[in-house]
């Protein structure tokens, strides 16, 4: 059924336009069963602690040394996918802030990708860039709705350090968003100022295609999210007809000038054409939404590839572990996942790292209906689960090859176990995953705690 009412806010697992799409179905996460986990007797804790690196600390300042197994792990990988197992932990972000470290001073990475909207990206990246603007305020207003998790003072302190690296070398690092839940202003003016400076003559047009598509002054993310959601789904079908016609048109011209500023200004156009074709699925469809999943994997994944693919540079990607991952654990909901894409357009050039933990606390929304954060907390993993073997090695925090692991640890890697994964909504059921099928890394955590949200 259609929903009715407040419109249903997407819920992470993996993130953004993921979950809630099937509450609108009226089921919720926690209505799943969840898989029970059983005891096993051969779990590889000696095998597994034989190839396991301790990691100093998750903390992104100081001694980077303990990196160097990861940096021989990643070796000469394009784009490296780093996980998180939620999707607000104060240890997985700062974690990612230090691996992000390691991977632009040692391995000449340049660009940071997050699991936010592509115009968000481009806000972003002038800031690094070029100081532009209050980060505070370029935050709150951009990390709205589904994207509050990333209002924290973990990616402040990472977005931070990224503008005063800026400031002292040559070789810049940039900021990119992959996702379509929103696309704010700028692609919508940066397509408009190079069709008035290469093609006036279709400006008209264009301006006609893009009718009520480009948030009006004033219009916040989360509101303009919402309003879009309650357009009426023949309406929401058209304006992504619109934007594909858009798309289209400018792709059809030949580049005046500068081919690097039209290859831009298309990226835009499309971006423009993805967040469109996402909000035209119908809600009430269990098919439409298994679409629509795989749509917005797809998607994000060809934005982290074109951004690779025109700067030449390397890409750390920021996404939950189901993103980054080779194997859905969920196929039928979530069909193929951003990793798959990124494995099959980038091949070993493309390497993933998932994130795991044993117990601790999130942020996360307890009512499908409401948008209320608050302070999520699980203990210990059971018997048999992945986590409860994994915290059996003997170190605290440690990242290991799965790929190179001894046979008794490959077989046990590759065998399908409960294993804890949760994006924005809890409580949500454990998945059986097989760790080594769908990830090529792991780092694993024996606790973690609540990122500090901002106000």
């Amino acid at each position: 059924m259609a929903f009715t009412g407040h419109p249903p806010r997407i819920h992470h697992r993996p993130s953004s336009l993921l979950l809630t799409l099937a509450l609108c179905l009226g089921a919720s996460a926690a209505a799943v069963q969840p898989v029970v986990a059983q005891p096993r007797t051969d779990e590889p804790v000696a095998s597994l602690a034989r190839d396991a690196h301790p990691l100093r600390t998750t903390e992104p300042d100081g001694d980077l040394r303990d990196l160097r197994p990861l940096g021989r792990m990643v070796g000469d990988a394009s784009v490296v996918g780093l996980g998180e197992a939620t999707h607000s932990s104060h240890e997985f972000f700062t974690n990612k802030h230090r691996v992000l470290r390691y991977l632009v001073q040692e391995k000449g990475f340049t660009a940071f990708a997050l699991e936010a909207p592509w115009s968000t990206g481009l806000r972003l990246n002038e800031y690094v860039l070029h100081g532009k603007g209050d980060l505070r305020q370029i935050m709150k207003e951009e990390f709205q709705r589904d994207y509050s998790f990333w209002n924290t003072a973990e990616y402040r302190d990472l977005i931070e350090w990224m503008r005063t690296y800026n400031q002292h070398h040559e070789k810049k690092v940039q900021f990119m968003g992959d996702d379509i839940g929103y696309a704010g202003p700028q692609p919508f003016d940066e397509v408009t100022r190079y069709v008035a400076g290469h093609h006036p003559a279709l400006l008209p047009r264009l301006t006609e295609l893009y009718r009520e598509q480009r948030p009006a002054p004033g219009t916040g993310v989360g509101d303009y999210m919402n309003a879009y959601f309650k357009r009426p789904l023949a309406e929401r079908r058209d304006m992504a007809e619109r934007a594909r016609r858009a798309l289209d048109l400018l792709r059809a011209q030949r580049p005046d000038g500068d081919r690097r500023e039209f290859d831009r200004s298309v990226q835009h156009a499309r971006n423009i054409s993805q967040v469109a074709d996402e909000y035209a699925y119908d809600l009430g469809d269990p098919g439409d939404i298994a679409r629509a999943m795989r749509h917005r994997d797809e998607q994000m994944a060809a934005n982290v590839a074109w951004w690779q693919e025109h700067t030449g540079g390397k890409v750390l990607l920021s996404a939950h572990n189901a993103h980054v991952s080779y194997v859905s654990a969920d196929p039928a909901r979530y069909p193929r996942m951003q990793g798959a894409f990124l494995r099959d357009r980038l091949g070993k050039h493309y390497v993933n790292v998932r994130l795991t933990f044993d117990a601790g606390s999130f942020n996360a929304t307890t009512d499908p209906e409401e948008s209320k954060v608050e302070v999520c907390t699980v203990g210990p993993a059971e018997p048999g689960s992945n986590e409860h073997t994994l915290d059996r090695v003997p170190y605290r925090d440690y990242v290991l090859d799965m790929r190179t692991a001894p046979a008794a640890a490959r077989t046990w890697l590759k065998t399908a176990r409960p294993t804890k994964d949760y994006g924005t909504a809890f409580p949500e059921p454990l998945r059986n995953t097989a760790l080594a099928d769908s990830t090529d890394i792991l780092i694993h955590l024996h606790r973690v705690t609540a990122a500090r949200l901002l106000k």
